[in-house]
């Protein structure tokens, strides 16, 4: 069951984390260009798709900390430091995505004709690169697992 749970889980962090990580991170340009041509349409589309992405696999991630636990219970680690760690960094990652970035993103989608709106741009930029540094952390910390038996 442990293979099964370990591949389930790295399985689930490629299909869910993955498209997250590069749609946040694509927002504010996108943002940047649909400021810059408020009557065009095709970056409005744009960032309209790339606010979808973040929402519907931020909801299909919520199996990877389940496939994790299954993972860490079978292989009896539940108690291990590095482990400990990555649930903190992953609950702060998912807390910035879902109570952050992505109101951030309805914001700035709802406001796109208005105000400047440089600030917002910068801020989910930021918001971004904060989430993206959080889930490559943990990303380590479960290749590297230090006091692990893989002599890695």
């Amino acid at each position: 069951m442990t293979k099964l749970f370990l591949t389930l889980h790295v399985l689930a962090a490629i299909v869910a984390v993955g498209p997250v990580t590069v749609a946040a991170s694509m927002f504010p340009p996108a943002l940047r260009r649909a400021r810059r041509a408020p009557d065009d349409p095709d970056p409005r589309a744009a960032l309209r798709t790339l606010h979808r992405v973040c929402r519907v696999y931020a909801v299909l991630g919520i199996a990877v900390p389940v496939f994790g636990f299954a993972t860490a219970s079978s292989l009896g680690v539940l108690g291990s430091a590095w482990l400990i760690a990555s649930v903190v960094l992953t609950a702060g990652a998912a807390a910035i995505l879902a109570l952050a970035i992505l109101p951030a993103q309805e914001r700035a989608l709802a406001t796109l004709g208005e105000a400047d709106g440089k600030a917002a741009g910068r801020r989910l930029a930021m918001l971004a690169g904060v989430f993206n540094l959080l889930w490559a952390t943990v990303t380590v910390l479960m290749i590297v697992r230090p006091g692990s038996t893989t002599g890695a």
